[in-house]
């Protein structure tokens, strides 16, 4: 059997022509990467199709196409065809590289709202442990301390398998990973092999492409559908679709909980900008993360890590040890005794989460939002977002977030439809961002808290398909030195 053979050998597909002999040097499905060796892979996706660009492929030297349908090339190519170019690609970058999934510890975790803070605590908190980790994420990817920068939640397979194979070349005995419902839909995932899978929640987001809740939902049951009998899966019982997540799964079934019974259980004890202290499982644990959620994921992170193997005792003093998450209740405090958070908040459950821990301080006068929504993304939940804040607020600024290409007026009158009169009086639009920042700290006096909500970890600012430089914690900071002066 020759390599190329064997490379389709875990994959059903027809030859149309030409012959499979000579093993491809990369696998491509962007047209302008396409070159004499390579196999370009014609991918349908939300904006275009790739079948479209096999000619320009083939102008480029490229001789070698997978395909979803019959198309026209010239006689010296080989193009095989296969039921869907998406999984197909994800179970040829396994192959291709070698199945490196398969030479290390393999975790997702998936959900809402939760997904990169604890993907990042596992990887902190492994590495503590005295393991050689690696970590994707929104935020960033790690191969043990090294950084690499993110663009995608989860990776395109050819990437992602990519950088597992660096991972085990680097010696890393873990991965953590955050699993999108994006990826599990486009088949990103297919031929992982994981050995333990994450719950943390889901609420109402990325309508704008899945079209209907049920859709999102089925998504990231999809997961947990496709986990092998050896893995196990933990999940959220707290959110009444945890166990729907478990419903088809071969894998063991564990759960977590704050207020339902569960495998791991845990309790609030205090709950301050400090820290939390909290029960798990009848141990007490003091930890420098703040927040009702904040318990939830640190459950999470302690069910996984005790799921593979770790000892209890040593797993809660690690858990001591974590500190927040780039842009994750990120907490800046100015010289005239203004608390200001950065927040990612971008869905509706998120902001209730963030503003209810808020509410829990006991010292503030008064809490000031400042909360926009992205452009070219799900519109359902911008009336909701704006409540949301105008509820749990006693003054709201509504502002730009990542306009993209979408007029940043019109993304804050969508917000404004979900104001009543007298929430409204409380609010301002301003649609500059540091503008709206500014604004919101010069209403706040000594003892306030400012929440600015959205951003989070980005540390830019689309507007019309161009990005600048923008980062809130930054931004905050520079405001603050200017205004306590």
């Amino acid at each position: 059997m020759s390599q190329f053979k064997q490379l389709f050998s875990e994959l059903p597909y027809t030859l149309l022509q030409g012959e499979l002999s000579e093993l491809p040097t990369a696998l491509v499905f962007d047209s302008r990467k396409a070159a004499p060796g390579v196999l370009f892979c014609c991918i349908v996706g939300t904006q275009t199709d790739g079948h479209l660009y096999a000619p320009l492929a083939y102008e480029q030297g490229c001789r070698l196409f997978l395909v979803q349908q019959e198309i026209e090339l010239p006689s010296d190519a080989t193009v095989v065809l296969v039921e869907n170019t998406n999984t197909a690609l994800a179970q040829l970058a396994c192959a291709f590289y070698g199945h490196p999934s398969k030479e290390l510890t393999l975790v997702g975790i998936t959900g809402t709202n939760g997904k990169t803070t604890t993907a990042t605590l596992l990887h902190d908190l492994f590495s503590q442990l005295g393991f050689y980790c690696g970590l994707l994420s929104t935020v960033v990817n790690k191969i043990g301390t090294q950084a690499i920068a993110a663009t995608h939640t989860t990776p395109d397979p050819v990437a992602l398998n990519a950088l597992l194979r660096e991972m085990v070349a680097a010696g890393c005995q873990y991965c953590f990973m955050e699993v999108s419902s994006h990826a599990i839909d486009q088949g990103r995932i297919g031929g992982l092999h994981f050995a333990a899978a994450g719950f943390t929640n889901i609420t109402h987001d990325h309508l704008d492409y899945h079209h209907t809740f049920a859709a999102y939902l089925r998504a990231k049951k999809t997961f947990f559908d496709n986990l092998p009998t050896n893995a196990f899966a933990l999940v959220n019982s707290d959110d009444r679709n945890g166990m729907v997540m478990l419903q088809n799964t071969c894998a063991k079934r564990q759960t977590y909980a704050l207020k339902t019974p569960a495998d791991f259980k845990g309790k609030i004890m205090e709950n301050s900008l400090s820290g939390l202290v909290m029960q798990i499982n009848g141990q007490e644990v003091h930890t420098r993360l703040v927040g009702a959620f904040n318990a939830s994921n640190l459950l999470l992170v302690y069910g996984l890590a005790v799921g593979l193997g770790q000892e209890p005792q040593e797993v809660l003093r690690a858990l001591s040890q974590l500190t927040h998450v780039a842009g994750r209740f990120e907490h800046l405090r100015s010289a005239k005794g203004i608390t200001a958070i950065v927040d990612y908040a971008h869905t509706p459950d998120a902001l209730e989460n963030v503003l209810a821990t808020i509410a829990a301080f006991q010292q503030h006068n008064k809490v000031i939002t400042v909360v926009g929504c992205g452009g070219d993304r799900d519109k359902a939940k911008r009336p909701q977002m704006a409540a949301i804040a105008a509820a749990r607020s006693q003054q709201v600024v509504l502002t730009s977030d990542n306009p993209r290409t979408e007029d940043p007026q019109q993304i804050i009158a969508d917000m404004e439809a979900g104001l009543d009169a007298a929430a409204a009086s409380r609010t301002l639009a301003v649609l500059d961002r540091k503008q709206a920042i500014k604004t919101a700290l010069l209403l706040a006096q000594p003892g306030d808290i400012l929440l600015i909500a959205g951003k989070g970890h980005e540390t830019y600012q689309e507007i019309n398909g161009v990005r600048s430089d923008f980062d809130d914690v930054a931004i905050t900071k520079e405001l603050f030195n200017q205004l306590d002066k």
